[in-house]
């Protein structure tokens, strides 16, 4: 199971809008369990991230790192690290 700790709980927190029109959650302990719910990843770089999205069998060709860094579904915690959430 990944770790989201307290960093990855916030930055889920802050920029839930992103992805969902409302807020699905409040607190750091209803973003974890948000996040575990629907089987978020914590990327540890972009290169992960890329890595991520071609083993989901998603088309992402013509697609940088830096492109898909960019889709709603990809949250920046700030640290180097990425939140991944399935929409």
């Amino acid at each position: 199971m990944p770790d989201f700790d307290d960093k990855v709980a916030t930055c889920f927190l802050e920029n839930q809008s992103q992805l969902f029109p409302e807020p699905v959650a409040t607190t750091l302990e209803e973003a974890r369990a948000f996040l575990e719910e629907i089987f978020a990843v914590v990327a540890d770089s972009k290169e992960e991230v890329y890595s991520y999205f071609e083993e989901e069998g998603l088309d992402i060709s013509g697609l940088s790192e830096d492109d898909l860094l960019e889709a709603d579904e990809v949250f920046d915690v700030g640290d180097g690290r990425y939140l991944i959430i399935e929409g």
